[in-house]
C-alpha cells in the first residue's frame, strides 16, 4: 500500500526538534518560524511538556468518555481562567475542524435554523460542515456543497446586516484573524458591530480561534483585542503543542442534552495532560505577554527592512503578535524557497506571494534577529537574479 498522494512535500525529513530548532536526518539545523501550521506554541520538546506526557503514559493514556476523567475538569478550569471564558463550558474533541463542526451543530440545535454566514477568504477545516463554510471551491465536494452557507466580504457590516435581517441564520462564523487566506484581520469596530447585530437577530456568533488563539496575537484569543465575547469559541493547534486536541467553548445560554455531541478519542487522558502542560508553561513563562512584545519587535524589524530593501518588494506587512503575513512582489515569490533551502528557515505560505510567520511563542529575540538577517539575504540574492 502507498500513501494517498495529496500533500506537496518538501524533500526534508525532520528527525529531532528542540525549542525553535528542527534537525533533519542529515543533521542540518533549521529555524522554525512556522511551528507546523501554528501548532507548536511552547516550543518543541519543552521539558515540562515532555515530563507530563511521559508520566501520563506510565499511568493511563486512554479510556472512553463513559468514565470519569478528572483531567478534563482540570483542563476546563485552567483554560477558562487563562482565556477569560471561565463561565463557559468545554467540549473536547480531536481537531479544529471537529471543534468547528460541533460549534455549527450547537448553533443549529439552539436556534432551530440551518443557514450560516461566513466570510470571503475563510478557512474553517475540511470536514463536511467546516469545509462548507470554507471559501475554497477546490476542496468542497458535491457532497459538502448542499449546506446553506452565504459568504460576504470581511469587514462589510452592511452586507452582514442585509443577510441577517432575513431571519434565516443560525450562526455567523469568523476567524480571529484569517490565517490560510494570508493574515487578514477583522477590524475591531467591525467585530463590535457584528456582536451587536448577531444579538439583535438572535444569531450565534462563533469565533474560530483554531490558528489565531492560544496567545499567538498577544491576547489569549485574537477577537479579544476588540473587547467582544463570542457565543462559541473553537480552539485546537497550539492547544496541544503537537498532540491532537481540539475544543469548543460554549456559552452558558446553551443547554446540554445527553448525546447531542460525542467523540471517541476527544478528551483522552493523554491529550488532556498535553493541553494542561501547555497552559502551565504559558502561565509560568508569561507567553501571551511575550507574544505581544516579541511580535511588536518582529513587526518593527520587518518595517525597517522594508525601507532598507527598497519600495515595492515587501508590498504589505500585516498581523498581530506572532501571527504575521508578508505580501511580496510577484518577482520575489522565490524568496520563501530560498529561506528554506538556502537559509534553513521554515515559514508558511498563503497564495503564492504571501509568507506567513507563526513561530513558537518561545522564539527568542536573537532568533528573530537571525530571521531578519536571513530574510534580507534572500531578498538581496533575488534582486541580483532579477537584474541578470
Amino acid at each position: 500500500m502507498n500513501l494517498f498522494d495529496v500533500y506537496k512535500l518538501w524533500p526534508i525529513e525532520p528527525v529531532k526538534a528542540l525549542g525553535c530548532s528542527v534537525w533533519d536526518r542529515e543533521g542540518k539545523e533549521y529555524l522554525d518560524f512556522y511551528g507546523g501550521h501554528a501548532v507548536i506554541s511552547i516550543g518543541h520538546a519543552h521539558p515540562h511538556y515532555n515530563e507530563k506526557l511521559v508520566n501520563q503514559l506510565n499511568n493511563i493514556s486512554f479510556y472512553s468518555n463513559s468514565v470519569v476523567n478528572p483531567l478534563q475538569s482540570k483542563l476546563a478550569k485552567e483554560l477558562g481562567e487563562m482565556s477569560g471564558y471561565d463561565k463557559y463550558s468545554l467540549f473536547l474533541s480531536n481537531s479544529g475542524a471537529e471543534a468547528n463542526e460541533n460549534a455549527l451543530k450547537l448553533a443549529s440545535f439552539h436556534t432551530g435554523k440551518s443557514k450560516v454566514l461566513a466570510f470571503k477568504g475563510a478557512f474553517h477545516g475540511r470536514t463536511s460542515g467546516a469545509v462548507a463554510v470554507t471559501d475554497n471551491s477546490l476542496i468542497v465536494s458535491p457532497f459538502n456543497s448542499h449546506h446553506k452557507v452565504k459568504f460576504v466580504p470581511l469587514n462589510d457590516i452592511e452586507a452582514v446586516r442585509s443577510e441577517l435581517s432575513s431571519g434565516k441564520y443560525a450562526a455567523v462564523m469568523i476567524e480571529g484573524i484569517q490565517g490560510v487566506a494570508g493574515i487578514y484581520e477583522p477590524e475591531a469596530s467591525f467585530l463590535r458591530e457584528l456582536r451587536k447585530v448577531t444579538r439583535k437577530w438572535g444569531v450565534i456568533l462563533i469565533a474560530d480561534e483554531v490558528q489565531s488563539g492560544y496567545g499567538r496575537t498577544g491576547r489569549f484569543f485574537a477577537h479579544q483585542h476588540s473587547g467582544i465575547k463570542a457565543d462559541i469559541v473553537t480552539v485546537a493547534k497550539g492547544m496541544g503543542n503537537g498532540f491532537p486536541i481540539g475544543a469548543t467553548l460554549i456559552s452558558p445560554s446553551f443547554t446540554a442534552i445527553s448525546g447531542m455531541l460525542g467523540t471517541t478519542f476527544g478528551g483522552s487522558h493523554l491529550s488532556c495532560a498535553a493541553a494542561i502542560a501547555v497552559l502551565e508553561v504559558m502561565k509560568d513563562e508569561d507567553l501571551v505577554c511575550a507574544a505581544a512584545q516579541k511580535g511588536k519587535y518582529l513587526f518593527n524589524a520587518l518595517e525597517e527592512l522594508e525601507e532598507k530593501v527598497g519600495p515595492g518588494i515587501m508590498k504589505d506587512i500585516r498581523g498581530r503578535g506572532l501571527m504575521i503575513g508578508i505580501e511580496m512582489d510577484e518577482k520575489y515569490i522565490p524568496v520563501r524557497n530560498s529561506l528554506l533551502f538556502e537559509e534553513r528557515i521554515f515559514t508558511g505560505g498563503a497564495k503564492s506571494n504571501i509568507i506567513r510567520l507563526l513561530p513558537p511563542l518561545t522564539i527568542s529575540y536573537s532568533q528573530i534577529d537571525a530571521f531578519i538577517g536571513a530574510f534580507e539575504n534572500t531578498i538581496e540574492r533575488q534582486k541580483k537574479r532579477i537584474e541578470l
